[in-house]
């Protein structure tokens, strides 16, 4: 329970206060809680993460807990519904925003690019080409329902026309459908500043991919990764890549991810929280810095907001 415990409060004062306050304030009160604590600690450990749990209320209830009395009563008058959700379900956010980072990693590749998404959840990072940017400074790019703004400091090679992508393909061991699974992928979004023009992303990104579905492989990344990669036409560029999904994986396998994706002929993007890949270099940055990684195969080139909305290059 104390392991459960030490888990809500970093959360509650690393994660969550300037993306949700209210998500900080429940995560806070819950820590303090033995009972909703001794709930969680019977789930298995991958399931006890604060983003699970509190999306799973949101699903539930069609609105995050009110406050700690709220949450403590939606959980333990209701375990077994709850239990039961959290169980079948896990976190598979899907922030189209975050292709702003990804979009000057991708700009100095040869085209076309065939991508290839490892925990794609519904795959809506897999059209950064059908999406509108604006990025500040650097000015507009694209024209598409889906706009996406994008603080941006130091020198970050900003195209100046959007890639060709020939190929989208998505692994996850549970991929989602952007239409029957809508519901769920609204439930993951935390609410705070942003939270409406998050959602109203979300639909208008799903309708993209609706029309144009991208080839989603269910499986597990290691095992799936070189059979799809394998199967991509000649003549375009492999672009392996991945937001915040390592960060769940046991270290062995994203040891055995990272010497997989080395050794195949593909580009690898990764946009991860510091640290989770050992083999990529952290640069220096203040203790609460809560940003994500973007690395270029293994090599960090900028620091991003874990929700998209900033993208800060770093130097050389």
């Amino acid at each position: 329970m104390e392991g459960v415990a030490r888990r809500w409060r970093h959360f509650a004062e690393r994660e969550a206060p300037v993306r949700s306050p209210r998500y900080a304030r429940l995560a806070a009160g819950l820590a303090e809680d033995d009972d909703l604590l001794g709930f969680l600690a019977a789930l298995p450990p991958p399931k006890r993460q604060p983003n699970l749990l509190l999306g799973v209320l949101v699903l539930l209830h069609g609105r995050p807990p009110a406050d700690g009395d709220e949450l403590r009563r939606w959980v333990l008058d209701d375990a077994d519904r709850v239990r039961a959700e959290v169980l079948t379900r896990s976190t598979q956010t899907n922030e189209p925003a975050r292709c702003a980072a990804l979009l000057p990693a991708l700009a100095d590749l040869p085209g076309p690019l065939a991508l290839v998404e490892v925990g794609a959840s519904a795959g809506l990072c897999l059209y950064p080409d059908r999406y509108a940017y604006d990025y500040r400074p650097g000015g507009p790019l694209g024209d598409s329902p889906v706009r996406i703004a994008c603080d941006v400091t130091g020198t970050p090679p900003l195209p100046a026309r959007l890639p060709e992508v020939a190929v989208r393909v998505g692994i996850d061991l549970n991929p989602l459908d952007p239409a029957a699974d809508a519901g769920w992928l609204r439930a993951l979004v935390w609410p705070g500043p942003g939270h409406d023009e998050r959602v109203a992303r979300l639909a208008a990104a799903a309708g993209i991919a609706a029309r144009e579905p991208a080839r989603m492989v269910t499986g597990d990344l290691v095992d799936v990764l070189p059979g799809v990669v394998a199967d991509l036409s000649a003549g375009v560029t492999p672009v392996v890549f991945h937001t915040a999904v390592l960060t769940y994986l046991p270290p062995d396998r994203r040891a055995a991810f990272v010497d997989l994706v080395r050794g195949l002929p593909v580009r690898w993007v990764s946009q991860e929280g510091p640290g989770v890949l050992a083999e990529v270099p952290v640069p220096p940055r203040p203790a609460d810095d809560e940003r994500f990684l973007l690395a270029v195969d293994g090599r960090p080139v900028a620091w991003t907001a874990p929700h998209g909305g900033t993208l800060d290059w770093l130097p050389g």
